[in-house]
């Protein structure tokens, strides 16, 4: 412990803690992690063949690298969850603390056996910096726009999905009105209302959409899309999860594989009656693992460590297929509230027509 401190790996921080915790044992696997590195790259340098990076990182290194960087892009928890997923990370959190999974491991590492940088304080006061800042960076949206109609059957541009985040749902006033709210609501939908045109009207622009059946069609097109990723999804979570009962089962008979031998070696029934009522919550663990087994149909149990390698495999296509159904989701969202925009801007614009026609009368 006291090589830890003279060689500079706890970084204290007087007012707030350990920023970094690093155990004896860590201490030592990074310097022996680091000797055997050099020693690797000498070899490749005398071979005239390309070395490999310098530093050597523990797992628990690795790991604090990867949550720094999700952090200095995140500005909220959802989104810093997501980058984390997006490497194979899965933060989770359990009465107020936080802990880490990395798809190598089947036990979270604890924020308390990382530093005190990890934790839910300095995390979620980090994403508020993170939060203020990006929004005085954001720009604000035009609060009228240049036209209504006009744009919905302007030219074709190239589709693509627009980055702006600040698109909403307009208020039906009418409806609101007759709910008995309030002139000072209706100041404020008239307002909101004429922001979310202007956006809507960016995005209609921005997907290149040249009417509203092809907007429609591509409502059913990303709804389709997503009720596809989630059927996929659950599939993949339904044989993670059979994938680790079969491990758990495994495990369990495993381990009453020494009672179970010594039920062989008792020479006569009365013995071996005795010794089963000896070893009683031993074999009915193994009896239950064995109707498991048969129940599944598994005559021959597979390896601990290879039922653990499919786990790590399933967990990261878990990841991958929610991070995939979480974006499509979201534009099947987005185009919904693109949708229901358009269509209440076309049914206030519809009745102002036929009174201009009737005037013209």
């Amino acid at each position: 412990m006291e090589m830890c401190h003279r060689e500079g790996l706890y970084q204290i921080d007087l007012l707030n803690g350990s920023k970094e915790r690093i155990t004896e044992r860590e201490y030592w696997a990074a310097k022996k992690g680091q000797l055997a590195l050099d020693k690797e790259n000498a070899a490749r340098e005398a071979a005239g063949q390309p070395t490999k990076p310098t530093k050597f990182e523990t797992d628990k290194a690795k790991l604090r690298r990867t949550i720094r960087q999700a952090l200095s892009q995140a500005g909220s928890f959802d989104e810093f969850s997501s980058l984390l997923l997006r490497e194979g990370v899965t933060v989770k959190e359990s009465r107020g603390r936080l802990s880490y999974l990395t798809p190598d491991r089947t036990k979270p590492i604890t924020a308390r056996k990382l530093g005190d940088d990890f934790d839910k304080a300095a995390v979620l006061a980090l994403l508020t910096q993170n939060a203020h800042r990006a929004a005085e960076q954001t720009k604000a949206i035009p609060e009228y726009p240049a036209a209504v109609k006009k744009p919905l059957q302007g030219e074709k541009a190239a589709k693509t999905t627009p980055a702006d985040n600040t698109l909403q749902r307009m208020v039906d006033r009418e409806a609101k009105r007759a709910e008995g709210k309030g002139v000072g609501y209706d100041r404020w939908a008239a307002k909101h209302n004429l922001k979310q045109m202007a956006a809507t009207v960016t995005a209609y622009q921005q997907y290149g959409f040249s009417s509203p059946e092809e907007l429609d069609e591509a409502c059913s097109a990303a709804y389709a899309a997503m009720q596809e990723s989630l059927a996929w999804l659950k599939q993949v979570e339904k044989t993670l999860n059979g994938k680790k009962e079969l491990q758990r089962q495994v495990l369990a008979y495993s381990k009453t594989r020494p009672v179970r031998d010594g039920l062989k070696q008792q020479k006569n029934a009365k013995a071996k009656a005795a010794y089963r009522q000896k070893h009683e919550s031993d074999f009915i663990i193994a009896d239950a693992a064995a109707r498991y087994f048969r129940e599944n149909g598994i005559s021959k149990l597979p390896s601990y460590k290879s039922l653990q390698a499919e786990i790590e495999s399933l967990i990261k296509e878990k990841n991958s297929g929610y991070n995939d159904y979480r974006a499509k989701r979201e534009e099947y969202r987005r185009l919904q509230t693109v949708k229901g925009n358009i269509d209440q801007i076309l049914r206030r614009s519809e009745p102002q027509r036929r009174k201009e026609q009737s005037h013209e009368r």
